[in-house]
């Protein structure tokens, strides 16, 4: 595996979060929480308030009720956080609806509209439905940034992927809705740990090895790290990755050609391939090999969509269901 260490190829992961700062703005007295007595969640903190985040800073006036999200990410996010999300950017080999993954929070999404492609929403679309907030990442639409604030208040997360926690905290703040965001991550730190307990027991008190494998139309496999989407969860629920592995932090994976195959192996190995047939072709290459069939550890076939697309809460809870079912342990889900 020392010959990983020397692989310069990976995709560098701007790992600014961009959701610091007190949560306290001009309006609010450090130290309010700008609770009432016996009131509820949602109006547990303050508007107007001013959000700090990868653009600058951007005042929001009033709790947004209808959100159009430019990212799959904070479609995720904002669903989660209990919000309407009125317009939304396709998914890929999606044309009209949202992915399956999102229907435990479909239901704060049943007038959302796709406003185009990641790569060219709509500002017209985006305009016609009145949104009073919109959140991208400025990874993705940094040049519309000027034009999308003339339509609604706008925030944007440096990027997404591995830093999903802390994209969730955003939405938090610019939703006024911080203490929701941390009682969902905290119930999903909660269920991951309890599931990696209970393959631990199962495995005689120790967690095997993993890698994730994914092939996306490169002449090359992709190893993905711990510092990448899925890489997290899998750390969240405690497994290890096999020695030799890299635990860098400024690359999400590593590319792997057909002679470093034996690269790729551990107890088990999780495989997702990208829709497409030129992925097929690429795929076929790298599981006709010889080298494949000599891996040792158990391979498991998984979605695309969610581990490596959905790069949000949703999706991670989608991951743990599969580990729990792969490992035939209790899914650890909450009533």
């Amino acid at each position: 595996m020392k010959a990983l260490r020397a692989l310069g190829a990976g995709i560098v992961l701007a790992m600014a979060v961009a959701a610091c700062g007190s949560s306290t703005t001009a309006t609010e007295p450090e130290g309010a929480s700008g609770t009432a007595a016996g009131a509820t969640p949602a109006a547990q903190t303050t508007f107007p308030r001013v959000i700090e985040h990868a653009m600058g800073t951007t005042e929001v006036k009033a709790q947004p009720k209808r959100v159009v999200a430019l990212d799959q990410s904070f479609v995720d996010a904002v669903l989660t956080l209990d919000t309407e999300v009125v317009g939304y950017t396709q998914y890929r080999s999606i044309e009209d609806k949202l992915p399956d993954y999102l229907n435990p929070v479909m239901a704060n999404a049943a007038n959302a509209v796709p406003v185009g492609t990641l790569e060219a929403p709509s500002l017209e679309k985006i305009a016609a439905l009145k949104p009073d907030l919109i959140v991208s990442a400025k990874v993705r639409h940094e040049a519309l940034y000027d034009k999308l604030s003339a339509i609604a208040p706008t925030v944007f997360s440096e990027t997404t992927g591995a830093i999903w926690k802390e994209n969730l905290r955003l939405m938090g703040k610019a939703l006024g809705k911080e203490d929701l965001a941390e009682q969902r991550i905290t119930a999903y730190q909660e269920r991951a740990a309890k599931i990696g307990e209970e393959i631990k027991e199962k495995n005689g008190g120790k967690l095997p090895t993993v890698s994730i494998v994914r092939f996306a139309g490169e002449p090359t496999a992709r190893l993905y790290v711990e510092n990448s989407y899925s890489g997290v969860v899998l750390k969240d629920v405690g497994f290890p990755r096999p020695e030799g592995q890299p635990t860098v932090t400024d690359t999400i994976m590593v590319e792997i050609s057909e002679e470093r195959i034996a690269d790729l192996d551990a107890d088990h190995i999780f495989v997702s391939s990208y829709e497409d047939p030129s992925v097929a072709e690429s795929k076929k290459k790298f599981v006709t090999n010889p080298l494949w069939d000599k891996l040792k550890g158990e391979k498991h076939d998984v979605s695309d969509q969610t581990w490596m697309s959905a790069v949000g809460m949703q999706g991670a809870h989608v991951i743990l269901d599969d580990l729990a079912t792969t490992f035939g342990v209790d899914p650890a889900k909450q009533a």
